[in-house]
């Protein structure tokens, strides 16, 4: 987790967000900045090349701070599964897979339903499916023309940069599904509700057979909320150096920094729902990896590779590496290295 301390979730209109500062009796904050400024704010905090003036704010929290971020989450999360939300339902994101026949039939029937059923549902499906002849978005515009106006179609710069735009968010799939729809949203992620249609189920609970009994209960009786933990990974990318010396990634992260002794650079920043997975890739020989915790040594491993999951994907990529089970609601983070040399066998929790 990370944010800026003093101003930890500025820039969200998260509903979980607003209701994490009501129960830390923080006053609530202006939200007028544009997402290119966010967009700025981020890169400077990750740059380490930005002069000191711009990085005097750290994006990483102390140990308190996420200590008292996770269990305020904690206890949120368990407030939530308590409670019934009443969701003001009007714009429907639907989340499929645009390339199995099959399911853009389910999209098909889903929107259609959904537009019949309220006059005042505008229902978003993914922008390859206009002139998809299965979809057949000219047909349900003839059959009924109500739909000319609320029948529309998103883009990933949508999700990106307007990810308030939608209500709630339907993944028609399996675990895939649900994870792409993580990905889609970086900032803030709507509520999703999941239909299962695909081989897993670990995060599908619902049966997609009976979808409008379902939705009716949602939306007429609201929903219960189950957080899940994501966490934030940076890509380093290496650069070249005019001055002559030996690159070295953790003495720049963690050591003190010279002005013309930068190694690597971020090239990007993104929000994890399962797993963050780092292998040795075309190299025929296992990795020397270093891992690091509050800027301490934790320790270090030969190995093919290693896997860094939250306990969403305790089930995933971690649990086929041999690492433990997690229940969703711990703040924690697990690591299992792949194939050491050292024969670790025991995972490790933070």
């Amino acid at each position: 987790m990370s944010a800026r301390p003093g101003n930890d979730r500025r820039n969200t209109s998260c509903i979980v967000h607003e209701l994490l500062e009501r129960q830390e009796g923080v006053p609530s904050r202006d939200h007028d900045q544009s997402y290119e400024g966010l967009a700025q704010e981020r890169l400077m905090d990750k740059d380490p090349h930005s002069h000191a003036e711009e990085t005097q704010h750290s994006r990483l929290l102390t140990k308190k701070q996420i200590s008292d971020m996770a269990f305020g989450i904690r206890e949120l999360s368990k407030k939530l599964a308590q409670i019934r939300l009443k969701l003001h339902v009007k714009n429907i994101f639907i989340l499929g897979k645009a390339h199995d026949e099959s399911l853009i039939k389910n999209t098909r029937e889903t929107t259609d339903w959904l537009l019949t059923k309220d006059p005042g549902y505008r229902v978003y499906v993914e922008h390859t499916l206009e002139d998809n002849k299965i979809f057949d978005k000219k047909g349900m515009l003839q059959k009924n023309p109500s739909y000319e106006g609320r029948l529309k179609f998103w883009t990933n710069e949508l999700c990106d940069q307007k990810p308030q735009t939608f209500d709630i968010v339907l993944a028609l799939g399996g675990d895939g599904t649900v994870l792409y729809s993580s990905w889609l949203f970086q900032r803030v992620v709507p509520p999703v509700l999941a239909f299962s249609l695909g081989s897993l189920g670990f995060l599908t609970k619902f049966d997609y057979d009976l979808y409008p009994q379902t939705l009716s209960r949602a939306f007429e009786e609201g929903i219960t909320v189950n957080l899940r933990l994501r966490f934030e990974a940076t890509v380093m990318r290496s650069q070249a150096r005019d001055s002559e010396g030996q690159s070295d990634l953790v003495e720049q992260l963690i050591g003190e920094e010279a002005e013309d002794n930068h190694t690597h650079k971020p090239d990007g920043t993104y929000n994890i729902l399962n797993e963050v997975v780092v292998d040795r890739g075309p190299n025929p020989t296992m990795s020397s990896i270093e891992l690091f915790g509050d800027d301490e040594h934790f320790t270090t491993v030969q190995a093919d590779g290693i896997c860094v999951s939250t306990p969403t994907g305790s089930t995933a990529y971690n649990l086929a590496a041999g690492g433990s089970l997690c229940h969703p609601d711990n703040p924690v983070i697990l690591e299992k290295d792949g194939l050491d040399q050292q024969h670790l066998e025991n995972p490790a929790m933070e």
